[in-house]
């Protein structure tokens, strides 16, 4: 793994590390058997920032601002499943990762906006 890649781009840094917490967390709901949200929040959760890593290498701006809406629709996703374990009465706490994701999905939204309010390049 590129360790500068993380620590230069503020997004891959956020995303990878809700990952790991996403991973730990899927981790314990297995342990108390919720495998069915387990893996839908396993799914979204990690999808983030393969999104947001697969648009450092979009084609056009216009790709990359595709890729980064996808981040932010698995980010909203995710905040579904989370709510659902806040609210369920046999779910582990998970208020650090809503709180992670509340960054995360604030940092898509400024990127989002600044990518599509630039003018088109010239040469």
């Amino acid at each position: 793994m590129k360790k500068e890649l993380f620590e230069k781009n503020p997004i891959l840094k956020l995303t990878f590390d809700f990952s790991l917490m996403v991973i730990s967390y899927c981790e314990q709901l297995d342990g108390l058997k919720n495998y069915i949200i387990s893996r839908q929040l396993l799914k979204s959760g990690t999808s983030i920032g393969a999104k947001a890593m697969e648009a450092q290498n979009a084609e056009s701006r216009a790709d990359f601002i595709h890729k980064m809406k996808i981040a932010a629709k698995e980010g909203e996703e995710s905040q579904y499943w989370l709510w659902l374990c806040e609210y369920a009465n046999s779910y582990p706490g998970c208020i650090p990762l809503q709180n992670k994701l509340e960054e995360i999905n604030k940092v898509l939204g400024k990127i989002l906006a600044t990518s599509k309010n630039k003018s088109p390049l010239v040469i």
